[in-house]
């Protein structure tokens, strides 16, 4: 039936186009019209079907574009073709015919002008349309999630401290203890404190991360601490969870807060600091910038004189002891022997110390990485991996109660002195190694500010056996104290370098690596001697410079009520106890390297005093310069030489004399409460007097420092 249909359509219809039939199966003249026109190309029908599927080449003229289809001849070597640049908002326009006479001359102009290559994209006119591809904006991915976990001890990398049940058991208190404290917050808690309470997740994620620290960094007490743990919050009221929390979320908030954009100098270019004052000037307004250390007591600043009752307390516990000590490097028990053990002449038990020599830190990590595990910056392991990556010859450790430390060598405040000027400040520097009596003084050095000019720079004979002179940072090393030569008050510091063109306190390589040519510095032979020298160098009212100023200052056993500590004038963003590193502060404030790390290979050098005490006071200027623009924005003026505050603003004099009251209004009430002596007392008894064979040190009073003075 199909094949008659088919036939039918070649046999003409008897009524032609007069055919009024909707499906008339016979062939009509209209049909062989159209036919015709599909094969010879003169009817734009089929070509409107065509050109919808083309991509139009653009023309220079937009007269041109509208009419003609502008071919771009190739260039003559093969290149890649440009990338097509298609416009979304085209519609399909009418091809012109390919035969008339006008394309074709439109053809061979537009050849003639455009240029002969693809590599570039054409310009068209504004009346063409122009699409502009700009970059998708960054996207910042959100936080991974947690991972959700169970209460159940996590795997360690290193070998478990105690069996799976004793964790289990003990994590599963902990997290009991937290529960409760956590429920009685929630009871109690007001609208601003809804954030310090956890979830059911969180509670299990705080359980998991606490007995997991505790299993890794203190892995060879884990049984003992996690018990004790569990027993310090079993007993710990909803208040203190509260201020715990509260601390906690402030460090959260601190890590999530982003970091300030990093600094745009140019690597090895130092920024210059300029003031626009006299050093006269800028010494006094260094009143704007006094760090009071009167509240931070518990950071090992030592704000006031131990009593006597706290000292004899301390010298009861020492002998109770018996020389037992924890060692600050690897944290093991050991007995330490003041004057050596008479059986052997040991100074410690416990062998060899196997310690990681550098600090812990968090290494930058992947996005995906939930976990982000502390690290040692001298080898890179993780903590916990190992016990160590460096082994001592013995144990250390280090007295930080003042009480302690005043049993030993007592502390002093700093006397008046009428022969120092009143426009000189003191950079300051101290240098302590390991003896039988803890971490002691081993060198001390002083400069002037801001100039940087040395006004004291000694080694120093500590009073006990030294165990470990601490040369890795310390940079204080055995040689040194052999050679050094007594101080005498006309030594010249400045020859003491190993040529002219060196500045003092550097090492210079005359000699190869392996003997370094060092400059023999003056020594001392007590603590107290060489504070006694600091004393005639100050006043109390004489600004005190320095990094960290509770270490040196308990090493030197000295109260000064005038300090200028640049941990406490770039305080880290966490808070006290963590602080920025004086070689942080250096590189991100005045972008300079100090404290470089050695070449692989080379010798070890250690840090040096007397740069130290150069950098604080460098970043001091810094913060001067920008104290005094500060000051001039809130209407500050110097005019003859003299600050000049706005109406209704103490002016510097005034501020020093209240606070300098203040202070003696201070010590005042505490000699009323008897917590302090008008003067430190200097008992004989106090001092370790002998010296003992095959130890560097001595030990003397305030009399033998005097005649030395004298002498």
């Amino acid at each position: 039936m199909d094949a008659v249909l088919n036939n039918l359509g070649s046999i003409a219809c008897p009524e032609g186009d007069n055919c009024k039939k909707a499906s008339c199966p016979l062939q009509h003249n209209r049909e062989k019209r159209r036919a015709g026109a599909g094969l010879d190309g003169s009817e734009d029908g089929s070509r409107d079907q065509d050109s919808s599927r083309k991509r139009l080449k653009l023309s220079p003229d937009a007269s041109e574009l509208k009419q003609t289809n502008i071919e771009i001849p190739t260039a003559k070597k093969p290149v890649s073709p440009p990338p097509l640049r298609r416009n979304l908002n085209h519609t399909p326009r009418p091809s012109p015919s390919a035969s008339s006479p006008a394309t074709k001359s439109s053809v061979n102009s537009a050849s003639k002008t455009l240029p002969q290559t693809t590599s570039t994209p054409l310009k068209t006119s504004s009346a063409a349309t122009t699409i502009l591809t700009l970059p998708a904006p960054a996207v910042t991915k959100p936080p991974a999630p947690r991972k959700i976990e169970a209460l159940n001890p996590r795997h360690l990398n290193s070998t478990a401290p105690a069996p799976h049940d004793f964790r289990y058991k003990a994590l599963n208190m902990l997290h009991d203890q937290y529960t409760r404290l956590n429920n009685e917050l929630k009871k109690d808690a007001k609208d601003d404190e809804k954030n310090l309470v956890l979830s059911v997740q969180e509670l299990i994620w705080k359980a998991l991360d606490d007995e997991e620290k505790l299993a890794t960094e203190k892995a060879s007490i884990y049984e003992n601490i996690i018990k004790n743990r569990i027993m310090h919050y079993k007993r710990m009221t909803p208040g203190q969870w509260r201020d715990e929390r509260l601390t906690e979320y402030k460090k959260k908030v601190a890590a999530s807060t982003p970091k300030r954009p990093p600094s745009r100098l140019k690597p090895g270019v130092a920024k210059e600091i300029i003031t626009g004052l006299t050093p006269q000037q800028e010494v006094t307004l260094l009143s704007r910038l006094f760090t009071p250390i009167t509240e931070l007591s518990s950071y090992n600043y030592v704000p006031t004189l131990p009593t006597d009752e706290a000292i004899a307390k301390a010298r009861a516990g020492q002998e109770a002891s018996l020389g037992w000590e924890k060692c600050d490097r690897c944290q093991t028990r050991f007995q330490v022997f003041p004057g050596r053990r008479e059986e052997d002449g040991a100074l410690t038990t416990g062998g060899k110390c196997t310690y990681h020599w550098g600090k812990l830190w968090y290494p930058e990590r992947a996005a995906s990485d939930n976990v982000n595990k502390k690290k040692y910056k001298c080898c890179g392991q993780a903590a916990g991996q190992s016990s160590g990556c460096i082994t001592g010859e013995s144990h250390v450790f280090k007295a930080g109660a003042p009480a302690r430390l005043a049993a030993l060598v007592p502390f002093m405040e700093t006397p008046p002195n009428p022969t120092v000027p009143k426009d000189r400040a003191v950079c300051f520097d101290c240098e302590m190694g390991y003896t039988v009596h803890g971490l002691e003084l081993l060198r001390l050095t002083a400069t002037s500010w801001p100039d940087g000019k040395v006004l004291l720079d000694v080694l120093v004979y500590p009073v006990g056996e030294i165990i470990d002179l601490n040369s890795r940072y310390s940079g204080v090393w055995p040689e040194d104290l052999v050679s050094a030569v007594p101080w005498t008050e006309d030594v010249d510091y400045e020859a003491l370098a190993a040529d002219e063109d060196q500045e003092y306190g550097e090492i210079k390589d005359a000699k190869p690596q392996s003997q370094k040519h060092r400059k023999r510095l003056p020594v001392v032979p007590s603590p107290v001697i060489a504070r006694d020298l600091l004393f005639k160098l100050i006043a109390p009212d004489t600004p005190l410079i320095g990094h960290g100023l509770e270490n040196d200052l308990n090493a030197l056993r000295v109260i000064h009520p005038t300090l200028i500590d640049t941990v406490l004038l770039f305080p880290h963003r966490a808070g006290l106890p963590v602080r920025q590193g004086l070689k942080q502060l250096m590189a991100n404030h005045l972008n300079k390297i100090i404290q470089a790390d050695p070449e692989p290979g080379s010798e070890i050098l250690g840090h040096d005093s007397a740069e130290d005490a150069r950098a604080a006071g460098e970043l001091v200027r810094y913060r001067l310069m920008m104290e005094w623009r500060r000051l001039q924005r809130f209407g500050w003026k110097l005019v003859d030489g003299k600050f000049v505050p706005p109406e209704g603003t103490a002016s510097l004099e005034e501020a020093e004399e209240e606070r300098m009251k203040k202070v003696e209004e201070d010590r005042k009430r505490n000699k009323e409460d008897g917590q302090v002596e008008e003067k430190a007392k200097y008992d004989p008894a106090m001092v370790q007097v002998e010296k003992k064979p095959g130890g560097l040190g001595v030990g003397l009073g305030s009399i033998l420092s005097e005649a030395f003075l004298e002498n």
